[in-house]
């Protein structure tokens, strides 16, 4: 919303710097999105008078005036605008003089015509967004003065405002917080309380989203333009001025934040009906378009049809025109739901649905009726009706109570029963009992306070957030498990990275055959469309639309991961997925061609990040799709997750030239595995010892096959084995065709000593004796 300094200086003498002020304002909690000066004060830039206007003997749509700028000798101006005639008073922009844009005003000729300056708009001013032709001065204005003198200097300040504060949206409201930080006295206008009296039949409530209505008759109005100063207020903000009738609603809506609609009265048929829309009934609202309605929304209607969709905007047939006499003031409440809905349905936003949305004041909307009413008299002329038709109920004040020991506990300060009681007098509320504690009456303007601890806000915000102590208040607390549960995936995205691995966020929606792959998905109500039509049961459709991104972009190896939750109909799970595909790394380690990623790979790969051995993973004779081939992976007994190979027609489908791998992991039960490893190990206190043995064993034999033939010997100082060197030749020059070299390293430790030499060599050669006798394998020495 845009506030005027100088419209707030009409209800609180604040003569502070802009920027002094807009630091006030963030202090009250209101967001200044930006702050622009505004006005005329242009050096050379006059009031001058059009003397005389002919025809450009070069160009049809340029004319050539004389004008009086007040130096006694009249200028010669070339000019495009058509809207003015002669006697009419307009800016004139002397040579030397600099507008906005640096736009510098010098003599030339325009078309073979010479001028003498330039008769300018009011966008040329920077007076107002838009503008056709020259702006037209008042009648009185004096030529040859500053045109500083006809618009004043101004600041405006473009706020933020949040959905709990409606009263901010008004000028009142807004000085309303200067002065309760200023202390300041708050000037409102002097608003005679009208006379009130039942509608009866005239106005009929047929709806509760309608809990109170207002309406009042003023005759004998004559439409026509506005005043200059009302003009003058509402272009200040940004607003078109319409006429004098419709720019005084205007006003008061933006002068108290009470939206207001004029009606022409002879287009009004029989009474007024407050109620819901009949389904399938027509409104055609202001801006000329025809709008379906339905039972959820609330109109205003006649006898014969709907002249306004309620808190949003009137209707085209029964708005104010240069041939109405007579108006039918309305001033009301209406509930903010409806209105939000009924304007985000039809796509029609307004000042007043804006308002209405977030609740208006109900205290002002007699008051808004009455002082639209003293302004309409004032510009359009008539009379209004000395009683003010009303229906409905009105509003009945909160009241809350207050502590004030717990005013002091809650803020940590010691404040006076006086200081408490001041602090929230400034804000406008009234006491309405009192003693060591208070009870507190709310004005409509703040009907968000509901509760004890909202006054006790309200009091830090007047009595300052700086002068609240800064306390440590943390204490150390033993982990909970939240708190384990977010440092083991934190743990994880670390190690993952490490690895070389990038982390992806996806969406947690999907198509129904993706989630399908991993059983029953919850499927949304009123989905964005099929492909996002159910919650995710996995991470990997996500990834891999992700990695399907990055390789039609040209990516030669994609490796990512995700940390993230799935959902079921049982509920939630943490899950940590991850996908692999294309090259392992640059080249081979020996220099020979590159190698892609695949399940051995990642099978690695988990095995070091997971702290796993080959005996964890067991082959999966049916994977669930998309998976083509996959191993389940445990973790001391407890399955933690899968891995494999996708089917190589998902791999198609994705355009991959290469493998691509995935596993994914239960994040719960990966941590329950991890308890239930036991306690830790210490590290060993005594040096291990490395014997290295080569095999020769047929080609068909498995590494696993090796391993566990030397786990099963059972000897009691072996600690690990590991397969560092493979070697095959097909040629069969070095190594029969059929047959392959191993290289397995063997460690050996014992807990409580250092072992000999003997020890070793003895063990070693019991185990390759094992081997032997249980593979039939050969030894290369």
């Amino acid at each position: 919303m845009k506030v005027s300094l100088n419209w707030l200086r009409d209800f609180v003498d604040c003569q502070l710097p802009a920027s002094e002020l807009e630091a006030l304002f963030r202090r009250a909690g209101l967001e200044v999105a930006s702050v622009e000066e505004r006005g005329a004060a242009f050096d050379k830039v006059v009031v001058a008078q059009v003397l005389e206007s002919a025809q450009h003997p070069n160009a049809d749509r340029l004319s050539v005036c004389k004008v009086d700028d007040g130096s006694g000798t009249p200028r010669q101006i070339v000019c495009g605008a058509k809207n003015y005639k002669v006697g009419d008073k307009v800016p004139l922009a002397l040579p030397g003089a600099v507008l906005p844009g640096d736009f510098k005003i010098k003599t030339g000729k325009l078309r073979g015509v010479e001028s003498e300056g330039m008769m300018c708009s009011a966008k040329e001013l920077k007076l107002a967004e838009d503008a056709d032709g020259l702006l037209i001065l008042p009648a009185d204005a004096v030529v040859g003065s500053p045109i500083a003198d006809q618009f004043p200097t101004d600041v405006l300040f473009e706020l933020e405002i949040t959905p709990n504060r409606p009263d901010w949206l008004s000028h009142l409201g807004v000085a309303r917080e200067i002065s309760v930080f200023t202390g300041l006295p708050l000037a409102t206008p002097g608003i005679p309380a009208p006379a009130m009296a039942p509608a009866g039949p005239a106005v009929s409530i047929e709806a509760d989203e309608c809990p109170y209505y207002t309406l009042r008759r003023i005759r004998g109005v004559k439409v026509g333009p506005s005043p200059q100063w009302l003009a003058d207020r509402l272009i200040s903000i940004g607003l078109r001025p319409v006429n004098n009738v419709v720019d005084v609603t205007n006003y008061v809506l933006f002068e108290l934040g009470q939206p207001l609609h004029a009606f022409d009265a002879a287009k009004i048929e029989g009474a007024l009906h407050i109620r819901r829309a009949a389904e399938g009934e027509i409104f055609r609202a202001l801006d000329g378009k025809d709008y379906t309605l339905g039972e959820d929304y609330l109109v205003v209607a006649d006898d014969r049809r709907p002249v306004a969709l309620a808190g949003v905007m009137g209707g085209e047939d029964s708005g104010v025109s240069a041939t109405t006499t007579d108006i039918l003031l309305e001033s009301a409440v209406f509930e903010p739901s409806f209105v939000r809905r009924a304007s985000r349905t039809l796509g029609l936003i307004s000042d007043s649905s804006y308002r209405f949305e977030r609740g208006v004041d109900p205290e002002m909307v007699a008051s808004a009726s009455a002082r639209a009413a003293e302004l309409i008299v004032q510009v359009a002329g008539g009379v209004a009706d000395e009683i003010v038709l009303e229906a409905g109920t009105h509003w009945a004040r909160t009241e809350i109570p207050l502590r004030h020991a717990r005013v002091r506990s809650l803020l940590s300060v010691e404040l006076s029963d006086q200081e408490i009681e001041e602090a929230l007098s400034g804000i406008g509320l009234e006491k309405s009992c009192g003693g060591g504690d208070s009870t507190w009456s709310v004005p409509g303007f703040r009907h968000e306070l509901s509760r004890e601890v909202d006054l006790i806000e309200e009091i830090s915000r007047a009595i300052g957030i700086e002068r609240i102590p800064s306390l440590t208040a943390g204490f150390f607390s033993p982990s909970s498990e939240p708190d384990a549960a977010y440092d083991f995936v934190m743990a994880s995205r670390h190690a993952l990275v490490g690895m070389g691995f990038s982390e992806a966020r996806t969406s947690t929606l999907v198509s129904v055959a993706e989630a399908a792959w991993f059983g029953p998905a919850v499927e949304l109500k009123n989905p964005f469309g099929d492909d996002q039509s159910r919650l995710r049961t996995s991470l990997l459709p996500g990834l891999l639309a992700a990695l399907k991104r990055n390789l039609d972009l040209g990516a030669p190896s994609v490796r990512l991961f995700e940390c993230g939750r799935i959902f079921s109909a049982a509920g939630e799970e943490s899950r940590i997925t991850m996908v692999a595909t294309g090259a392992l790394s640059a080249s081979d380690w020996r220099g020979g061609t590159r190698r892609n990623w695949d399940i051995f790979d990642l099978k690695g790969a988990v095995a070091e990040f997971a702290d796993l051995s080959d005996g964890d993973f067991v082959p999966l004779p049916n994977p669930p799709l998309p998976f083509g081939a996959a191993l389940e992976v445990f973790k001391n007994g407890i399955r933690i997750g899968i891995l494999g190979t996708l089917h190589p027609a998902e791999a198609r489908r994705l355009d991959a030239a290469a493998d691509i791998v995935s596993a994914e992991f239960h994040t719960g039960a990966w941590m329950r595995a991890w308890d239930a490893a036991g306690a830790m190990k210490p590290l060993p206190k005594f040096p291990g010892s490395t014997r290295d043995i080569a095999l020769i064993a047929p080609l068909g034999l498995a590494y696993g096959d090796v391993r566990a033939a030397v786990l099963a010997q059972n000897e009691p100082l072996l600690e690990s084995v590991s397969l560092f060197d493979l070697f095959t030749d097909p040629a069969g020059k070095n190594l029969p065709a059929d047959r392959k070299s191993l290289a397995i390293s063997l460690t050996f430790r014992a807990g409580e000593r250092t072992l000999t030499t003997e020890e070793v060599n003895a063990t070693t050669d019991r185990l390759k004796a094992g081997l032997k006798e249980r593979l039939g394998v050969d030894f290369r020495e």
